[in-house]
C-alpha cells in the first residue's frame, strides 16, 4: 500500500547537460559539480542523463558492420570500456559523496564495467544514491537498442528496483524500455511515484511517450536527456570521416517533467544545457488516481496477470 508522507511538497531537478566524453574522471567531476549547483536551489532529487559518464557515443560506429569490425574499432571500444566504471567503485564513491553534501537522492546515467565473472561487458545502467550518500542500487537496461546492442549487455529482472523514500517511491527506465509495456506494468505494480526515464530520445515522439507513462502510472515523470554537440568529442572522433555528415548538435535535449495527468510541469528544453526544476506535490497522484489507478480499482486481475523474474541471471558456462 501506498502511504503518502507529510511533507509531500519538495523541489526535483533534472539535469540536461553533455557528457566528458570518453573521461570518467572529468565526467565525475561534472557531475559532482552539478549534483551542487542543484542543491543549492534545494533540490530534493536530482536526476542525469542516460550513459552520462562516459557518454552516449551518438555518431560512433565502433568500426562495426555485418560480418566484421575494424581494428579502430576495437581501439574507440577500448577507451570506452577504459573510461566506464565498476560499482560499487572510487568514482561511485566520490558521486555518493556528493549526494551525502546536497542531502539528495541522486540518480545517474552510466556505463557499467561487469565486475563478474569478466570485466568485458558493459552495461547501460542508472545508479540511485542516497542523502546519506550510499549508493542504494541499480538498473540495468534491460534491453538494449539497435547498435546498442553491439557495445552494451543486456540486465535482467534482479535490477528493477523502485525505491520507498520521503518523497515518493523511486524508479526507473532508460530510453526506450519505456516502450516496452510489462516493464513499465513492473513499475506500476511496485507503486511507483516518481518515475525516471533518462533517455538518449530528443524526437518530438519521445514526449507523447513520457506524457502517456504519467498518465497511464499517475505518476510524475523526470525525463533527462543530454545536450551535445561535436565539440564535446576528442578531436581523434569528431574529425572522423564518419562524423562529416553528422550535424554539429548531436543531441538537441528535451528534457522535461509532467505530472500526474500527462501535462508538462516544465516543457522540454532544447539547444543548451540547463537544469529544470520543478516543485512537485505528491498529493495530485493521489487526485489523479480518482478515476484511473492502474494497478488498483482500474486493474482486471482476474483477466491479467504479471509474472516478472527477478533473479539474477548468472553469466556463466560452470556450474558448481
Amino acid at each position: 500500500m501506498i502511504t503518502l508522507k507529510e511533507e509531500n511538497q519538495f523541489k526535483v531537478a533534472v539535469v540536461q547537460a553533455g557528457s566528458e566524453v570518453m573521461d570518467k574522471k572529468k565526467g565525475v567531476n561534472k557531475a559532482v559539480r552539478l549534483i551542487d549547483e542543484a542543491s543549492q536551489e534545494g533540490a530534493k532529487i536530482i536526476v542525469f542523463p542516460e550513459a552520462f559518464i562516459p557518454a552516449y557515443p551518438r555518431g560512433m560506429s565502433f568500426g562495426t558492420v555485418v560480418g566484421s569490425r575494424s581494428e579502430e574499432g576495437r581501439k574507440d571500444f577500448l577507451q570506452y570500456w577504459k573510461n566506464s566504471i565498476t560499482v560499487p567503485s572510487t568514482e561511485t564513491e566520490e558521486i555518493g559523496r556528493a549526494a551525502k553534501k546536497a542531502k539528495a537522492y541522486v540518480i545517474i546515467g552510466v556505463i557499467e564495467k561487469d565486475r563478474e565473472p569478466s570485466n568485458g561487458t558493459l552495461y547501460c545502467t542508472a545508479l540511485f544514491f542516497g542523502p546519506d550518500g550510499g549508493l542504494l542500487g541499480k538498473h540495468r537496461k534491460l534491453k538494449p537498442t539497435g547498435s546498442e546492442r553491439l557495445i552494451w549487455g543486456e540486465g535482467d529482472g534482479s535490477t528493477l528496483p523502485v525505491f520507498d523514500t520521503p518523497y515518493g517511491r523511486i524508479g526507473a527506465l532508460i530510453c526506450w524500455e519505456n516502450y516496452m509495456p510489462l516493464a513499465r506494468a513492473a513499475m506500476y505494480d511496485k507503486g511507483v511515484q516518481i518515475y525516471i526515464t533518462p533517455t538518449a530520445d530528443a524526437r518530438d515522439t519521445w514526449f507523447s511517450t513520457v506524457r502517456h507513462v504519467a498518465l497511464e502510472g499517475r505518476c510524475f515523470v523526470l525525463s533527462s536527456n543530454q545536450y551535445s554537440n561535436k565539440d564535446m568529442y576528442p578531436a581523434y572522433i569528431s574529425s572522423r570521416e564518419e562524423f562529416k555528415d553528422l550535424p554539429h548538435e548531436l543531441s538537441r535535449g528535451g528534457s522535461c517533467i509532467v505530472d500526474p495527468l500527462g501535462e508538462f510541469v516544465v516543457d522540454p528544453v532544447f539547444g543548451k544545457e540547463k537544469i529544470l526544476y520543478a516543485n512537485i506535490d505528491l498529493n495530485k497522484i493521489a487526485e489523479a488516481q480518482f478515476d484511473f489507478d492502474v494497478v488498483g480499482h482500474y486493474a482486471r486481475p482476474d483477466v491479467f496477470q504479471l509474472t516478472v523474474n527477478e533473479q539474477e541471471q548468472k553469466n556463466t558456462i560452470w556450474k558448481k
